[in-house]
């Protein structure tokens, strides 16, 4: 047989397997929910720890997803992936406790009380951040590069992360953010010349002698 009707008949199987594992969902069987959370754990983390770059925040808002996942799986239309509609739930989340912490900083009133109170696991020392999908040896660089992705606008971050960090295609980044692939392409080209503009300015600032 040849390749392209092997690739095709293996994704009918696997849409089919999927929507087998939906309905389980729907029908609230626990078994179903333990695959799904199986299966899916490690991209729910990982795009989550490429937002928020903490690995406590990055559990925790993970297991909203699931939750969301849980309480909100009756209304999946199928009309994209689970992975895609899994991959979305992760980035809505992951921007709602970053606009939150945004929010937080400026106001005068919680500043106040920042003051007052530490929280240790809200201020991780960025130069111990380490997303999965980055070497060890890349660690300081890796710490400069989020640093100046989190200066994008919020829909370029998106595209970027999702294409350059977690590895996407721009077709699924698309798929993801609800997007045309043209509006994905322009967004990661102007994500991309802004980051070069912001690094190399970081560099000629922080130029050794």
């Amino acid at each position: 047989m040849p390749i392209t009707k092997l690739s095709a008949t293996y994704k009918a199987t696997e849409r089919i397997e999927e929507s087998a594992l939906i309905e389980q969902l729907i029908q609230g069987r626990e078994s179903a929910f333990r695959t799904l959370v199986n299966d899916h754990k490690d991209q729910v983390y990982n795009t989550c720890m490429g937002f928020l770059r903490n690995p406590h925040d990055a559990e925790d808002v993970s297991q909203e997803v699931f939750i969301e996942i849980f309480d909100s799986i009756g209304d999946f239309r199928e009309d994209a992936s689970l992975s895609t509609w899994i991959y979305r739930i992760a980035v809505t989340k992951s921007l709602e406790l970053i606009r939150y912490r945004k929010r937080k900083k400026r106001s005068g009133f919680f500043q106040a009380l920042n003051a007052m109170f530490s929280e240790p696991d809200q201020n991780v020392d960025e130069t111990e951040f380490m997303h999965p999908g980055l070497e060890l040896e890349n660690k300081e660089r890796a710490k400069i590069l989020f640093n100046e992705i989190d200066k994008l606008t919020e829909k370029q971050k998106v595209a970027f992360t999702l294409q350059k960090v977690e590895g996407l295609s721009y077709q699924e980044v698309a798929d993801v953010m609800e997007s045309s692939l043209p509006a994905v392409e322009s967004l990661i080209h102007r994500a991309k010349k802004n980051l070069k503009k912001q690094l190399h300015s970081y560099y000629q600032q922080n130029e050794i002698d």
